[in-house]
């Protein structure tokens, strides 16, 4: 489309091999079929298995009873990580152009996707070589001459990892591979959306060595997942999606261990001390990669008056020239969103924006499931764009006149996910990370800086627990207690 054209739907079908269903080291045929489509073309592009319940459930067993099989060592299992980060990697071309098709990703989120899949496979790896509990100074108590106390770290079991379209690579393997280093088995359901990318992955971990059934792929949706959640061999539930989605989860998952990466509405402030020439381009890029379906792409962005009306200015611009529409069309930066159902949304929520009184600064009519990017100032508390998760390219400029009210602001909503600060006072920079209630403050950089490395998780709404390899696998795991008495 870029800048003008619609989706070419007259133009050949884009197809992928089917996604079948890995059981036990075998793939297998589902017993029920369902399409993905071509996000841009709105055209099927492969066929998903889906799993009878009597699968679920085989695939859970099959999954513990590997568990409990399994001798692999710490050295080992770090080695077949090591392999398959270096097979995903011979295989970008493939797993570009599938990012390209299934999710409507443009070349260069396709392979910063699958750079950061590489990177947290590595450093997963790291953690396997490195898993290890601790001493502890039993002689410090009194009466306890001669005894010698340490930790061992043990995985927990069967993890069951469900995982989102919007980096339907690297979010998997923020599952996948640290459950593996830790030495959990893993049963995967990823996105019926997206299955292309968590089919490739399981194929390069089986070609690295991992034992059969220490892995399995189940496609399908909410009925999928619950039975999954019936099977009480799986130990630990780790879930990105939807707040009122993880709710559930988490209720029904019980005593059983989880960890919820949930909804967002992600803030980034600029103060009217900040580098606007270092900033903007930053903001521009946070809030329209992948199409702004990124729990922490910026939604709203608080400008000190200061400097409002120049970065309301200058951002214009910049989002007016960013070309969208085709995926695979190389100057394509921002291409369509995971549906048409999702188009249409967030097409009204910027028509009831605008009727109510919002000015739309950029942007224009959607064309299928493109929404172009768009920008809006005038906007307040009431509107859905001012107070629900809008999931798209949509950025909303916000005024402030103090740092205490721009706080106010993000701490107002349910959710603590990230936020970005722009400032180069170091006081308010330190105030900031101490008082907003979110899981990540990131001071001149925006609301979805994220290395891998780091624990990255949320607060309030926005879920618990944290991901990160170091981070998640000890999330999978479980400290336990040895004492010598010589």
């Amino acid at each position: 489309m870029n800048r003008g054209t619609g989706p070419a739907m007259n133009a050949p079908m884009l197809t992928l091999p089917d996604a079948r269903l890995l059981i036990a080291g075998r793939w297998v045929e589902g017993a029920g079929r369902r399409q993905a489509l071509d996000k841009y073309r709105l055209q099927p592009c492969t066929t998903i298995h889906l799993p009878s319940r009597e699968q679920v459930a085989q695939a859970a067993a099959e999954a513990d009873a590997a568990f409990r099989a399994s001798r692999l060592t710490p050295h080992e299992r770090g080695a077949i990580l090591d392999r398959a980060a270096t097979l995903l990697e011979q295989r970008s071309e493939q797993l570009v152009r599938a990012l390209q098709i299934e999710v409507g990703f443009p070349a260069s989120d396709g392979a910063g996707e699958l750079r950061r899949c590489v990177q947290t496979f590595r450093l997963s790896a790291e953690e396997a070589r490195n898993f290890r509990g601790e001493m502890v100074p039993l002689e410090g108590a009194p009466g306890q001459a001669g005894r010698l106390g340490f930790t061992l770290r043990v995985p927990l079991g069967v993890v069951c990892a469900i995982t989102p379209f919007n980096a339907p690579l690297n979010t998997v393997a923020h599952k996948v591979a640290p459950a593996l280093a830790a030495g959990n088995a893993v049963v995967l359901k990823p996105s019926t959306h997206t299955p292309t990318a968590a089919v490739v992955m399981a194929e390069c971990l089986l070609e690295a060595g991992l034992p059969p059934a220490l892995l399995s792929v189940l496609h399908g949706g909410a009925e999928t997942a619950g039975w999954l959640l019936e099977e009480p061999r799986i130990r630990f539930f780790a879930f990105t999606g939807s707040t009122e989605v993880g709710a559930s989860i988490q209720q029904r998952a019980g005593l059983r261990r989880t960890q919820m990466e949930l909804g967002s509405i992600a803030f980034t402030i600029v103060a009217d001390d900040a580098d606007l020439e270092r900033a903007l381009p930053k903001i521009v890029g946070a809030a329209y990669r992948k199409a702004g379906q990124v729990c922490t792409s910026i939604q709203l962005l608080l400008v000190q008056r200061g400097v409002y009306d120049r970065a309301q200015q200058r951002l214009t611009e910049m989002v007016r020239a960013l070309p969208f529409g085709d995926p695979l069309d190389a100057k394509t930066v921002v291409g369509p969103v995971i549906s048409l159902q999702e188009a249409e949304r967030i097409e009204q929520w910027i028509a009831d924006a605008m009727a109510r009184g919002a000015e739309r600064l950029a942007g224009g009519p959607r064309v299928g499931a493109v929404v172009p990017p768009t920008l809006l100032a005038g906007v307040d508390e009431a509107m859905a764009v001012g107070c629900q998760e809008v999931f798209g390219p949509v950025m909303s400029l916000v005024p402030f006149d103090t740092l205490d009210e721009a706080i106010a602001r993000v701490n107002a909503t349910p959710f603590g996910l990230a936020t970005g600060l722009f400032t180069n006072r170091l006081a308010d920079a330190l105030r900031a990370a101490r008082e907003l209630q979110v899981g990540g403050v990131h001071v001149n950089e925006t609301s979805s800086s994220r290395v891998d490395v780091m624990p990255y998780g949320g607060s309030k709404d926005s879920g618990f627990g944290r991901e990160g390899p170091h981070h998640a696998v000890r999330e999978m795991s479980e400290e336990r207690m040895v004492t010598l008495l010589a």
